[in-house]
Parts: structure tokens; C-alpha cells; sequence
């Protein structure tokens, strides 16, 4: 009984045995609630201690040390921006720049990158608009530029500017460059007969035509892949590729292709007082080419607003040629080949973005440029499209408040009820990748470093060369270019007859000048077609 009762008084109850065992699992989450924060604040330390050591970091990934570079950017740069250990968020110091692609702004380029692309231009605009222009072009991946310089682009503040850049050639038109392309072949050619001995804009093209063709033995001895001819009013815009890159866009041309077209898209303003177009203006009117035909006819009306044609101006694009054998240029807008037709690919999303009239300054900027006469026959002698002579007119007779009239209704877009329409059928867009990347460039400095880091002094021969330029650049008002050809000799014009007689016939065709897109009479024609 003693036994029994010692016995039963040693085995523990039910009630006993679950409380013990509810004891024991509050030990065991309390004990995991507090060695879980304390393991995660020890591996947070270890994390910044390394200094965070995650690949997808943004301040890691475009580190100097960092493998994956934007092109040009130098191993020596500093740093972008230092993070404070105790920010959440990553944001650069607020003294440094915020767009991470700048931090060199020479652009030394790696002798691998491919394919290497330059851009010619024949230009007499300031820096202002050359700098913007350029180091856009830089971003997207070109990586020399051919500048044919007169004017203000020609004056010592300016050039010297210019020739401190890597990349960029500055060629002045001075009176060796005149004789010396006064020799080209092209003045025996046909193709481009048609412009010699006119005024103005037909000037400018046979100008921009013997430029294109230096520009093109300069890309070879460069070393150059591709050749693009660009006014300093247009951008590339690079779309539709993987990435915002016309390098990679034309990286991924197939090799038997020889031309590629960019069909251009017309700046459409908002304001009468832009003084900006890179950063000021987002809305373009598409081409016709990247639009339905049933769209772009049915809008046509609401699209011109009374203008001559669709677009103020041309409307056929420009083009990036591969460098082969033969090359030549045909126009400022094609190039072509002596010894065969090119084989040419049409873009159906990147395209130029034409930056026309989007200044009211340029109504008068274009008149001071041409000494014709403002009546309806005489400035055909001048210019090409509809639209410039009515400008040139306007310009030439009205006033002030007149041209700003006039300005507002033909040029300015401002019935935002219009302007919503044609943007839900397509016919405008907002493009916005300029403007961004334009604003990183301010922001990062880069203007204001290529000025300050150029020579305070030209040498004796470039100064020389570029008064000699202005002079030229001067004279040119009043004299044509194909007049000053007149009476030189003719020993070499023979010696290119001879060559031409071997030469293809395509060399015939006449070269494409700025044409404007399709009128309602093309409509019938392009439907049949």
C-alpha cells in the first residue's frame, strides 16, 4: 500500500506534463524571435561593411571598376556620386551630376567599338546649337564628327572650341578647299548639273554635295563603318532597336545591305517663344512612311492647316551609307555608287528628327542667308520647297507683328483640341529621349567642360585659316559657289571625262534633292500603286 502510494505519487499528472510542454515551445520561439533580428543585423553589417557587394546595385554597375562601361567612358573617372551608408534609397550627392553616362567628357572611345560611325555636316551656327548637337550624336554612339565650317561655326571663339574635341575634324572653307573642289568630278557628272549656277538653297546643296564627297575619303582614312549627313537642326533618334543606340542599330544591318534610310519626323512647336528646340520641343509629326495611308489621307487637312504640303518642309529623310569602294553622295539626303545601284533598307521605327522653323528667329536667320528678290518667281530661283518661299517672303515684306502672325498660324501649334486628335490617330507623337538626354548633358557639365578645357589661343595657321574662311563665308552672299568655279583650268575636267566613260551608268541619276511628302493629287497615284 506504502509502495503503491509511493508510487502513484511519483508519476506525473496529464494537466502537469501539457503545461511543461507549452513551457517548452514558448522557450523555443521566444529564443528564434530574438536570434533572427540580431542574424539579420549582423548580415546587413557584413553587406555594408563590404560595401554592398550586390551586382544590380546602379552605383556598382557604373562604377569605374565596373565591367560593363558606356562607350567612351575612361577607366580613370571618378566616381559619380558618393551614396551616404545610412540613405534607403540610392541618390546621387546633390553637387555631382545625376546622369551617370557624362563623367568623360572627351569620349575616348575604344578602338574595338563597332561599327564606327561619323556624321558630316555643313554648318554656320554657333556653339550653342553644335554642342548640344554633337555630344547627343556622341551619347548614341558616333564616333567622329566631319564639320565643314563658315560663318560663326568658323570664327576663332568657336573653332577652337571645336578642334579641342576628340573626334571631330573642323574643315574651313577656305580658298585651297574651293580649288580644290572645283577639280571634283562631280562638275562633269549630271546628276547633280541641275543645281550648279543657282542661288541660295541650290547652292547649299551642291555645297553640301562637294562636302559629302571629302567627307567620305576622310571616314575611309578614319576607319569608319558607316557615313550619315545631318544638318545641325536634325537628330537621330534611334528607336526600335534594342537598346537607344544607333551603333547597335546599324550593328545589326545585314551586311549586304548599303543604305539605310531614316525617314525624318517634323518638329511641331507649341510655343511662339522656344529658344531651345533640343530641350523645349517634344511633339513631331510623323512621316508618312511610319503612318497608314488611309490615316495620313484622312488627316491630311487637319494635318497641314492650310500649310502647302504636310510638313513645312522635306519630307524623304536622310541616310546612313556603309564606306565601300565607289561611294559618292547623291544629294544631301541619299548617297549612291559608281559602280553599282546600292541595295537600301527603309527603318519602320528609328527615324531624323527635323528640328524646322522652331525658332521664330528663323524666319529672319534664312532670309539674311539668301539676296533674292521676295516676289513668287524669283524665289523659285532660290529655294526648293513651297514653304521657304512663303517664309522668305513674309520675311522679307511684313513686319514684325506681321511675321509673328503668321508665324502662329502656320507654324505653332496651339488648339490643343487638334493637336489631342492627331495624337490618338498617330499622326503626331511625343518623343522624349532628346530632351533627357540633352538635360544630362547639362546637368553633368559637359558644355561648360569643353569650353573651359579648350585653348585660350589659336595657332598662327588656324587663325589665319579661319579669317580667311569668314572672308570666303562673307563673299559667298553675293557669289555662288559654281560662279567662282568659272574659268579655272580645264586639265583635270578632262582627265574625269576619261574616267567617267568607265564608269556605270547610274551616275546619270539625278540626285535626290529635299522632297516634300506625298499632296492630296499623289493620292489616287499611291492608292493604284
Amino acid at each position: 500500500m506504502a509502495g503503491g502510494l509511493y508510487s502513484s505519487s511519483l508519476r506525473p499528472s496529464p494537466m502537469a506534463s501539457s503545461s511543461s510542454s507549452h513551457t517548452s515551445f514558448a522557450s523555443k520561439l521566444l529564443l528564434l524571435l530574438t536570434l533572427l533580428p540580431l542574424t539579420l543585423a549582423a548580415f546587413a553589417f557584413v553587406l555594408q561593411w563590404r560595401g554592398g557587394g550586390v551586382d544590380d546595385d546602379p552605383v556598382s554597375r557604373w562604377s569605374p571598376e565596373a565591367s560593363h562601361k558606356f562607350p567612351g567612358m575612361d577607366n580613370t573617372s571618378p566616381p559619380l556620386a558618393t551614396v551616404a551608408r545610412s540613405d534607403c534609397v540610392l541618390l546621387p550627392d546633390t553637387s555631382s551630376p545625376s546622369f551617370p553616362y557624362y563623367r568623360d567628357w572627351k569620349y575616348s572611345f575604344e578602338s574595338d567599338l563597332k561599327p564606327k560611325i561619323c556624321i558630316t555636316t555643313s554648318t554656320s551656327a554657333g556653339l550653342e546649337q553644335i554642342l548640344p548637337w554633337m555630344f547627343y550624336h556622341k551619347v548614341i554612339g558616333v564616333t567622329t564628327f566631319f564639320l565643314f565650317v563658315e560663318g560663326k561655326a568658323a570664327s576663332p571663339s568657336v573653332s577652337k572650341v571645336l578642334e579641342s574635341i576628340p573626334g571631330v575634324k573642323v574643315v574651313y572653307r577656305t580658298r585651297e578647299l574651293e580649288e580644290q573642289q572645283a577639280k571634283s568630278r562631280i562638275w562633269n557628272e549630271t546628276w547633280l548639273s541641275s543645281f550648279f549656277y543657282k542661288p541660295c538653297n541650290y547652292e547649299l546643296f551642291v555645297k553640301q554635295s562637294l562636302n559629302m564627297e571629302m567627307a567620305i575619303v576622310m571616314a575611309r582614312d578614319s576607319g569608319v563603318d558607316w557615313i550619315i549627313h545631318l544638318d545641325t537642326d536634325e537628330l537621330m533618334h534611334p528607336a526600335g532597336g534594342r537598346e537607344y543606340s544607333l551603333r547597335q542599330l546599324l550593328h545589326d544591318v545585314p551586311e549586304n545591305v548599303d543604305m539605310v534610310v531614316f525617314p525624318n519626323y517634323e518638329s511641331s512647336v507649341e510655343r511662339d517663344d522656344i529658344k531651345e528646340p533640343f530641350t523645349e520641343v517634344s511633339m513631331f509629326k510623323k512621316n508618312y512612311d511610319h503612318l497608314p495611308k488611309d490615316t495620313y489621307f484622312g488627316m491630311y487637312k487637319e494635318s497641314t492647316r492650310g500649310n502647302p504640303n504636310y510638313f513645312l518642309t522635306y519630307g524623304n529623310g536622310k541616310s546612313a551609307a556603309r564606306i565601300q569602294d565607289h561611294l559618292r553622295p547623291n544629294g544631301a539626303h541619299r548617297w549612291h555608287n559608281y559602280r553599282k545601284s546600292p541595295n537600301e533598307i527603309k527603318l519602320e521605327e528609328a527615324a531624323v528628327l527635323h528640328y524646322t522653323y522652331a525658332k521664330f528667329s528663323d524666319l529672319t536667320s534664312r532670309r539674311d542667308r539668301c539676296g533674292c528678290k521676295p516676289t513668287k518667281e524669283d524665289v523659285k530661283r532660290c529655294f526648293m520647297l513651297e514653304f521657304d518661299r512663303s517664309a522668305f517672303i513674309i520675311a522679307s515684306t511684313a513686319t514684325e507683328e506681321e511675321m509673328l502672325t503668321w508665324y502662329r498660324e502656320h507654324v505653332v501649334w496651339t488648339d490643343k483640341t487638334i493637336n489631342n486628335k492627331l495624337l490618338k490617330k498617330g499622326i503626331l507623337t511625343r518623343i522624349y529621349a532628346p530632351m533627357a538626354i540633352m538635360q544630362g548633358l547639362r546637368e553633368s557639365g559637359v558644355f561648360r567642360s569643353v569650353i573651359e578645357s579648350a585653348p585660350t589661343t589659336l595657332s598662327r595657321d588656324k587663325f589665319l585659316a579661319s579669317i580667311e574662311s569668314s572672308n570666303s563665308s562673307r563673299a559667298s552672299a553675293s557669289q555662288s559657289l559654281p560662279s567662282r568655279k568659272m574659268g579655272r583650268s580645264e586639265v583635270s575636267h578632262a582627265t574625269n571625262r576619261r574616267v567617267l566613260e568607265s564608269t556605270d551608268s547610274s551616275i546619270h541619276e539625278v540626285a535626290v534633292s529635299p522632297l516634300p511628302p506625298p499632296g492630296m493629287d499623289d493620292e489616287l497615284m499611291l492608292m493604284e500603286a
